[in-house]
């Protein structure tokens, strides 16, 4: 099979693309045939060396993956050849088949693609539960929304309406990003490069601030967002994607009980009931048209290296695909 592959950690050059053997399965395990692959920026962080847990080399990226079963294992009860599936697993989806446990894989409904299913494990999830799980969403609530037209943040945007948010404050980078972002439901926009937005954001809620702000930026963004934080605010921190480090003091929480709260989707995975609901959810929520997927591109996989860079370099909206 064709796969793409690193044996050193860098810049998207060391992306390669190799033929290596289709891998073999155990009783429990499922071969699927991929069709549809999740680009994140975790698969960056991984090829760089700087994945919150360590990353062994040589390594294939790739933790979303969607396809169709091709082999069961002999004591595998819930999946048969044939059947459409979708997951989130450790590594190996940049390539044209994958080895999976049947315990992490959902099964696809008719009426959602390839394509849109394999947005939802990683960045779904990772959008539902930052506003359930970790920020204990209550209906009427204000949500803010930074990276509103990125993959986790126009899922969010959605979501926090789905569950009964009062007031969306989406932010972005351009116009046009901030526009895609109002069509996708929030209910003001705000451009977070403007010096001063910090302060946009409390004026449209008269002041109050917001109940729970979604932070994957770091650095000064996160600090300028605990600034927007209402009494019992909850600041949801899913990443740090500027890189810089995010330092405050503590002590300031105190005065208005506020909350900074960190989220790492492979906890939720451990819960597996809790990981498995809400992936069939988020599939339902697709299937019956309440939630609408951007999928920002599709690519061949060998032009994997390519993609890391549009990634990185800021240059998309929505979610990338990779098609074997």
């Amino acid at each position: 099979m064709k796969a793409v592959q690193f044996s050193e950690y860098g810049s998207a050059d060391v992306l390669k693309y190799v033929d290596l053997a289709i891998p073999t399965i155990s009783d429990q395990e499922v071969l699927v045939e991929i069709r549809a692959i999740g680009v994140n920026f975790a698969d960056t962080a991984r090829r760089e060396g700087k994945y919150v847990v360590p990353t062994k080399l040589p390594f294939i990226p790739g933790c979303e993956m969607a396809g169709v079963v091709v082999a069961v294992g002999k004591e595998v009860k819930q999946f048969k050849p044939g059947m459409r599936v979708v997951s989130l697993i450790e590594s190996g989806a940049y390539a044209q088949y994958v080895n999976v446990h049947e315990m992490v894989l959902s099964e696809v409904p008719e009426g959602v693609s390839f394509n849109e299913a394999v947005t939802l494990p990683l960045q779904g999830q990772t959008a539902y539960h930052i506003l359930t799980t970790m920020g204990r969403l209550e209906k009427g609530e204000t949500v803010l929304v930074h990276a509103a037209a990125g993959g986790v943040g126009a899922l969010s945007v959605q979501l926090a309406k789905l569950l009964g948010a009062g007031k969306v404050i989406a932010t972005a980078s351009t116009d046009d990003k901030l526009k895609h972002a109002k069509d996708l439901g929030a209910d003001h926009v705000v451009n977070y490069t403007e010096p001063g937005w910090e302060q946009q954001v409390r004026e449209l809620t008269d002041g109050k601030g917001v109940d729970i702000a979604l932070e994957m930026v770091g650095g000064t963004i996160f600090n300028q967002t605990l600034k927007c934080l209402a009494a019992f605010g909850r600041l949801i921190i899913f990443g740090a994607a500027s890189g810089e480090e995010s330092n405050f003091n503590a002590g300031q929480l105190m005065r208005k009980n506020q909350s900074v709260i960190g989220f790492f989707l492979p906890q939720i995975m451990a819960k597996r009931a809790l990981y498995q609901s809400s992936l069939e959810q988020l599939l339902k929520y697709v299937n019956d048209g309440e939630l609408k997927l951007t999928i920002g591109g599709v690519y061949r996989l060998d032009e994997a290296a390519e993609v890391h860079r549009l990634l990185q370099g800021r240059q998309t909206m929505g979610k990338l695909v990779l098609v074997p």
